[in-house]
């Protein structure tokens, strides 16, 4: 017979006797054991499995794919741990994976992988799942069981129940609209999740509270072809009784009422903003009930009386409804809302993190002009928004204006700034959010659906207002992506620059890499492939360029042919500023995804769309391997490298990427093609601009000796030869650089990696013109668009285009180089360059496997210190440029010059000599 439960017996404190019994149900009772002799067993455990993440994201709700990754990192006390063995499980409820049970997936796998595709059974929709891992070490220790949970979404287009809606197809109305409806829920609710997908934007209200910290949401995507929705655990929002929920809408890019250059106004995909909702409920009793938008929801215009992504958002608080998204808000005069077709046939998940306010700002003064004009500067360059507190007389109209700079009289100035905007008439000026009063007592306002870039804020009213300090908030905005790596050095320049190239990063992260966030906002290819390492080095960012990726895939026409913005509306991009120089984020940005976390999930997804583009490149190539076709070295300091050599290096660059990913996954007729293709458009660059007396390419500038040299299309012969040549040329400048956008990616490598460490250094520790520190000694706090701050265009002071030196820090510097035959830090290669002039660095990175520190010191006797930390389950090939270094008490000389050592996971010290 099956025992049932087991009874405890409770001694009491009287005559120490058993004064209560406690009956405890079997099925409870092995996972409690199990849980106590985990915990009693702790100590004896050394390994620990962290960081525990399915689809690169930590505890997911609402993920659609159907065979996840699931990711997860070791650590443990004990050194040189490699993981030999792991058992990963899945079911859909947590006491199975401890007791057995309901097994939906177990894999015992004989390997060191820690990132691992779901081979289980078909996972359902709207369903919450457990996962648990546990691994063997290489000297036989067992990790305990960790354990986690993923959820499900929609899972397919199909399961979207219910209708799109919206209020008219007025396109040029102003307002935004409400949405409302009122449900009333008759049994207890155990479990609820909202899944709204919109085209534009959207905030979701229940019983009068944002539902939510996000901001923006959804990420802007070609509208007509793919549309993403957010899901939202909403249980504790939605229990029992009367509930309303409130929608209000914002344009977005689906429906732009400004105008500028790129004429979104007239993208083929504008209507009206327009949402489907549906909230599954599940009762006590088991039951579920979905909740969904049709036309029996309420529809009335709100105070959000006009919004725009690019401009501003202007908001009348007289036209306030309190209690709009309240149940039993009297909406009688209301109008029903508008049921109309869905913008595209495609509707997946938004499996990336949100855009949310980051940082609150207080600016660090504020000017007092009279009672109607004030001037404030956050001391920091941001994108984002500000959030006003103000009072003030009834109907009291307030201008808030963004700028970046100042002028002569320190003024807000955005001249830098508006120069592709094209207004009709003033009632949309340029970065300007405007606010009527309601006459309360205290009113808070801040923008929903726009963001901006600036510095300096200037506050206008019609009426005087009483201002302080603190009234005035700068809300730093940005897609949440987890900081990884860090940099700190005995320069101070240094570490300003790299502080400001993130500020720049993160000011142009939105769900999409930009370029600027005033501007433009748009997603300049040339700009995110340049800086695609500076990127994974310093964030957690590889599923906002999955779903980047997913939007090229979008924009690619029949042809293979991309635009230079993505996502663009059909028209603009594909004719002018694309081109390999720009477009390579095709290839260039998913080989990086693979190298830093050896996950080939984009490579799989791009390879075909790959291989159109570069066949398109050789469809329009000549001298059998040489292509015009692009912009160039945009933005040079002066000297112009001819647009033919950086087109034609790209054009290779796409060529090895594609052969090497045709190898990776067992194409060999493609490698064979490929790899050939490469080696012709080589051979043709050489040829035509290599003189290999000299060594000099073309007419001997910066980039035109550097792209050859860094992207591997100088013989190995004549690297010494060529890497000389570009010594020079930077001597001349007096050690600075003399480069364009594509030349900030090669003139640092290529000198550090052929043996001139020491004056790449010279060059980015610059404090005069041109240099990165000659924009910080001028107060900069994110990067520039122009190496001159005194320019006549490309202006802006928040632009990512030249903040490849950042990756450099950590490449060079610190030398922490992924294997790409062991992709994502499973083995790291190591190659720091202790330059002189520099007292102390330290670079730390959270890769895959774990933190990898490098970082070194100078004595005043010479003698270098260098630490490094190789996480576990990684090893690494450590390279020091040293004739004489010390290990464990032992000396080694090195006639070479150069020292080499293997590594297992473990903390060393080494001691380097160089008399």
């Amino acid at each position: 017979m099956l025992l049932k439960s087991v009874v405890f017996f409770v001694k009491g404190k009287e005559n120490d006797k058993f004064t209560s019994k406690i009956e405890f149900p079997m099925r409870y009772l092995f996972p409690l054991l199990c849980a106590i002799c985990l915990c009693s067993c702790q100590k004896k455990n050394k390994i620990s499995l962290d960081r525990l993440q399915v689809e690169h994201l930590s505890a997911p709700m609402g993920i659609d794919t159907p065979k996840p990754r699931f990711s997860w990192t070791l650590s443990t006390d004990t050194p040189e741990l490699s993981q030999k063995e792991y058992h990963i499980y899945v079911a859909e409820d947590s006491l199975s994976l401890v007791e057995g049970g309901n097994i939906l997936w177990d894999e015992h796998g004989v390997a060191s992988d820690n990132l691992i595709v779901y081979k289980g059974r078909m996972l359902k929709p709207f369903t919450k799942y457990y996962w648990g891992i546990s691994v063997v070490g290489n000297n036989g220790e067992e990790s305990n069981l960790a354990i986690s949970h993923f959820e499900t979404g929609m899972m397919s287009t199909n399961n979207w129940k219910g209708k799109w809606i919206t209020d008219t197809e007025d396109v040029n109305l102003k307002p935004a609209p409400y949405f409302r409806k009122e449900i009333t829920l008759d049994k207890k609710v155990v479990r609820a999740r909202a899944y709204i997908v919109a085209a534009g934007l959207y905030e979701l209200y229940i019983n009068g509270q944002k539902v939510g910290n996000h901001r923006l949401d959804p990420v802007y995507t070609r509208f007509d072809r793919r549309n993403v929705y957010v899901t939202y655990d909403v249980t504790d929002e939605l229990r029992h009784g009367k509930a309303a929920i409130g929608v209000l809408l914002g344009n977005g890019w689906y429906n732009h009422q400004s105008t500028a250059v790129w004429n979104f106004d007239k993208a083929g995909w504008r209507h009206r903003p327009r949402f489907c909702l549906n909230i599954r409920l599940t009762y006590q009793d088991g039951s579920t009930e979905i909740i969904s938008t049709d036309k029996s929801w309420k529809t009335a215009l709100s105070p959000v009386v006009f919004n725009s992504i690019y401009t501003g958002e202007h908001y009348n608080a007289l036209l306030e409804q309190k209690g709009w998204d309240k149940a039993g808000f009297n909406d009688s005069s209301w109008s029903n809302s508008m049921e109309v077709k869905a913008p595209s046939n495609t509707i997946v998940a938004q499996a990336i993190p949100p855009i949310r306010n980051i940082q609150e700002i207080t600016p660090v003064s504020m000017r007092r002009l009279g009672g109607k004009h004030y001037i404030f500067d956050l001391g920091q360059n941001i994108s984002g928004v500000t959030k006003l507190q103000v009072s003030g007389q009834i109907a009291a109209r307030i201008w808030v204006s963004h700028a970046e700079q100042l002028d002569s009289l320190d003024y807000p100035d955005m001249s830098n700034i508006d120069v592709h905007y094209r207004p009709q008439d003033n009632s949309d000026p340029f970065q300007t959010d405007i606010y009527t009063l309601s006459g309360g007592i205290q009113e808070v306002f801040m923008p929903k659906f726009n963001y901006k870039g600036f510095q300096y804020v200037e506050v206008k009213s019609n009426t005087p207002i009483d201002l302080q300090k603190n009234d005035l908030k700068g809300e730093f905005m940005h897609t949440d992506v987890k900081p990884i790596g860090s940099i700190h050095t005995s320069n101070e320049t240094i570490n300003k620059i790299w502080q400001a190239t993130n500020n720049s990063y993160l000011s142009n992260l939105f769900g999409y890499p930009t370029d600027c966030p005033q501007r433009e906002k748009n997603g300049w290819t040339g700009d995110a492939h340049i800086n695609i390492e500076t990127g994974l080095y310093n964030f957690d960012a590889i599923t906002v360029y999955e779903k980047w990726m997913q939007d090229h895939k979008d924009e690619q026409q029949s042809n293979g042919v991309l635009p230079s913005i993505i996502p663009t509306w059909g028209g603009w991009g594909y004719d002018w500023g694309n081109g390999p120089d720009w477009t390579s984020t095709i290839a260039i940005i998913p080989w990086e995804l693979y190298r830093f976390y050896g996950d080939d999930k984009a490579l799989q997804m791009m390879y075909e769309p790959m291989k159109k583009y570069v066949d398109y490149i050789t469809s329009i190539s000549y001298d059998e391997g040489l292509t015009d076709w692009g912009l160039g070295d945009w933005v040079p300091v002066k000297s112009v490298t001819p647009k033919e050599l950086t087109s034609s290096i790209y054009y290779y660059v796409d060529a090895n990427i594609l052969a090497k990913t045709a190898k990776h996954f067992g194409k060999e007729k493609d490698y064979q093609r490929y790899a050939q293709l490469a080696n012709n458009i080589k051979k043709a660059i050489n040829q035509k601009y290599l003189d290999t007396e000299t060594g000099i390419y073309g007419n001997g500038y910066q980039t035109e000796l550097s792209a050859p040299l860094y992207w591997g299309i100088v013989p190995d012969s004549l690297k010494p030869k060529v890497a000389k040549q570009l010594a020079e040329a930077v001597l001349e400048a007096k050690n600075h650089i003399d480069v364009g956008l594509l030349g900030t990616k090669t003139i640092l490598g290529a000198l550090s990696q052929n043996g001139h460490a020491d004056l790449a250094y010279k060059v980015a520790s610059q404090e005069t013109y041109p240099s990165w520190g000659w924009w910080i000694k001028n107060g900069a706090t994110t990067l520039y668009e122009n190496w001159n701050i005194d320019a006549a265009s490309d202006i802006s002071k928040n632009h990512i285009m030249f903040g490849a030196i950042s990756a450099w820090f950590y490449k060079s510097l610190g030398g922490i180089l992924p294997d790409e035959n062991a992709p994502g830090f499973k083995h790291i290669i190591l190659k720091p360059n202790m330059v002189s002039g520099l007292e102390n660095f330290e670079a730390r990175f959270q890769g895959p496997q774990g933190e990898i520190l490098s970082r070194w010191e100078t004595s005043r006797e010479g003698i270098v210190k260098y630490e490094v930390i190789i996480p576990n389950n990684s090893t690494a090939t450590l390279y020091l440029n040293a004739n004489k270094v010390e290990f464990n008490d032992k000396i080694s000389e090195n006639a070479n010059n150069l020292y080499t050592k293997a590594l297992n996971p473990g903390h060393y010290t080494f001691l380097i000599y160089n008399n």
